[in-house]
């Protein structure tokens, strides 16, 4: 048996002193481990030496020479930031490009061993966020190692991970179609996958991104599927959009089950391997705005579903948004977190929302570590609409993110500036969380970005402290209704789509970028942080009293990354691109590493040869690279 298979089973307390008495140490999936903690129990960087930290290597992106290729010829085929996180299994790191490459690459330096194309660009640019891949998988049975590769252009790639080459067994030369079976015909400008492949119990489960401004009704679904590792033959397909006679069918009323998309788990899905359950995060349906075509409650849309990795059955289910017209999609990884409420051990998971709500559950049954409760929320004036009535407000944890437009969340530096705030929102509709779309314009806060975004949250085992990056940033909803080819929508998004606060300054209070902490034994917030200076100088610059760091809006900015000793966050701060080292007691800052490019990808962790490392991935166009720190 192999380390990786090894490491698995050994319990967290003797795996951390396994782990610091090996001469190497994997991180051999997206999130570190398939329950996407984040974490890792590594602690030869530490508070007392982190500001000794060098770049041991660094390697270039093989898009570059690509990109700049295209830029000289006036091709828009550009991707923006690199938000890869690689993997590292028995020594080797695999990583894939924007432009649907897989590198295999020595940890020590960097130097490639392999690199193969999919050639995944040349399709042309994907759905939604343009040339963007996040990570692989990876599988090893009956002496085989393969890496797993979900592409934009909608194909699931089976590469031998020694030696870059596709497996010829695998599908139609290495690769399966992943438009095929879905039940429609899918059209791939539509249609694509972003995040990495889940491996879990001998399947390779894909999910899929689905374009947010669809040209009608119809639009791909978001079916979950698990495919065979070494023949690459269908094993089960969850279907997001219940079918005729299957649960939750009765939730898409007037047949809007036939024709309805979307409703995609577009972000990481994770697994509880030893129990064999998976918990697939799922978005909003077609459209994102409007649900006068799809009355109901839409079931799976914006729910956690945890399924029978052997076959695809649903175990249980919750639905986070009943109905949802505010793209409240479930944004990041459910983490799985093993704690202690009350005195009773709960195996548990917790996922965070774009709405600023943790929601923890028992990962076996379902049931709400703490009550969640159905409240009345305001309803829509938008004719055809049908909005639920209520909706689900955790007791426990508070929420990490202000909710909602009122007194309590304008600015107020100054009485002016708030006077001001005031005199703004009041061209629009605003109120509470679930304040729906109007066509005047509503204010809605958090926006479509978060709160909890795709970077997701980590967990320490040893302490069961939660930690949460967000970021604050209202957005404006105006619809109108729909004209030629998209008339059968009845009403999409248009007209005023974001709103400033007086004198060009947010309209809400600080921060707006944070970190949270949250005991997640007691459900208790440990402390709050701004994430970064932000808008700092600005402020005191208009001769207002210095309110000390603000945090920067970033919501595309990485995740975090938890050691035994400290909780790493990496951040475009203004000017600056940034590395910080957390105190993971209280937030404070220890050290700041300065970096040669924006962060892009969520940072990992690694042993090889006695020597820990810290990899992300920085940049993005024509310059993108791959960065490992180390002590000298």
């Amino acid at each position: 048996m192999s380390l990786k298979n090894t490491l698995k089973f050994l319990s967290a307390s003797f795996l951390s002193i396994f782990l610091l008495n090996a001469a190497y140490a994997d991180w051999p999936s997206y999130g570190g481990d398939n329950g996407s903690s984040q974490y890792t129990p590594l602690d030869q960087i530490t508070a007392q030496n982190v500001d000794e930290l060098v770049m041991a290597w660094s390697w270039d992106n093989v898009d570059n020479e690509t990109v700049a290729e295209n830029i000289a010829n006036d091709s828009n085929a550009i991707p923006a930031g690199w938000k890869a996180t690689p993997i590292v299994v028995e020594g080797v790191m695999y990583v894939p490009t924007s432009f649907g490459r897989v590198a295999a690459l020595d940890p020590r330096n960097g130097e490639a061993h392999w690199v193969f194309d999919t050639r995944a660009w040349e399709a042309g640019r994907p759905a939604n966020l343009g040339y963007n891949t996040r990570g692989v998988g990876y599988w090893e049975g009956n002496g085989k190692q393969r890496i797993f590769f979900a592409t934009n252009d909608s194909y699931l790639w089976s590469l031998n991970a020694e030696t870059g080459q596709p497996d010829p067994a695998f599908g139609e030369a290495g690769r399966v179609d992943l438009t095929q079976g879905l039940g429609r015909e899918i059209n791939k400008q539509e249609y694509g996958v972003v995040s990495p492949a889940l491996v879990t119990n001998n399947k390779v489960i894909v999910n899929s991104i689905v374009s947010d401004g669809p040209s009608g009704i119809e639009m791909p679904p978001g079916h979950v599927r698990a495919f065979n590792p070494e023949t690459g033959e269908l094993e089960w397909m969850f279907k997001t959009i219940p079918q005729a006679g299957e649960f939750g069918n009765e939730t898409w009323e007037d047949g809007s089950w036939e024709y309805s998309g979307n409703t995609n788990a577009w972000t990481i899905m994770s697994a509880d391997d030893e129990l064999g359950i998976v918990y697939i995060p799922i978005g909003t349906p077609t459209n994102d705005w409007y649900g006068g075509m799809r009355k109901g409650d839409n079931l799976f849309a914006e729910s956690l579903v945890a399924v029978d990795v052997n076959t695809g059955e649903r175990i249980w289910h919750f639905q986070m948004v009943h109905h949802g017209v505010w793209d409240y999609d479930l944004p990041a990884a459910p983490t799985l977190v093993d704690i202690n409420v009350d005195g009773r051990s709960i195996k548990a998971v917790a996922a965070i929302s774009k709405q600023g709500f943790t929601y923890v559950f028992d990962r076996v049954t379902g049931e709400p570590v703490w009550p969640i409760e159905e409240r009345a929320v305001p309803q829509s004036t938008v004719p055809g609409e049908q909005l639920s009535a209520t909706q689900p407000f955790p007791t426990r944890p508070a929420a990490f993110e202000p909710q909602g437009i009122s007194d309590e969340t304008l600015i107020d530096f100054t009485p002016e500036l708030r006077q001001e705030a005031l005199q703004i929102i009041e061209g629009f509709d605003y109120g509470p969380l679930f304040t729906p779309p109007s066509l005047r314009g509503t204010i809605q806060f958090p926006g479509w970005a978060g709160g909890g975004e795709w970077r997701g949250a980590a967990f320490d085992p040893d302490t069961g402290m939660f930690y949460i990056p967000s970021a604050s940033g209202p957005i404006v909803v105006q619809l109108r209704e729909a004209q030629r080819q998209r008339a059968e929508m009845q009403y999409v998004r248009g007209g005023a789509q974001s709103v400033r606060g007086p004198q060009g300054l947010p309209l809400t209070k600080p921060p707006y970028g944070r970190i949270t902490a949250i005991d997640l034994n007691s459900g208790d917030h440990a402390w709050m942080v701004a994430h970064g200076e932000g808008i700092r100088q600005q402020i005191i610059d208009m001769g207002i009293l210095d309110p000390g760091p603000v945090g920067a809006v970033d919501n595309a900015g990485p995740g975090p990354l938890l050691t035994k000793t400290l909780l790493f966050m990496a951040q475009r701060d203004g000017s600056r691109n940034l590395l910080r080292a957390f105190n993971k007691a209280n937030g404070e800052i220890i050290h700041e590493f300065e970096l040669p490019l924006p962060p892009s990808g969520t940072p990992m962790s690694y042993m090889l040869d006695g020597k820990q490392y810290v990899t992300i991935a920085l940049g993005g166009r024509q310059d993108a690279r791959l960065v490992s720190l180390s002590l000298p």
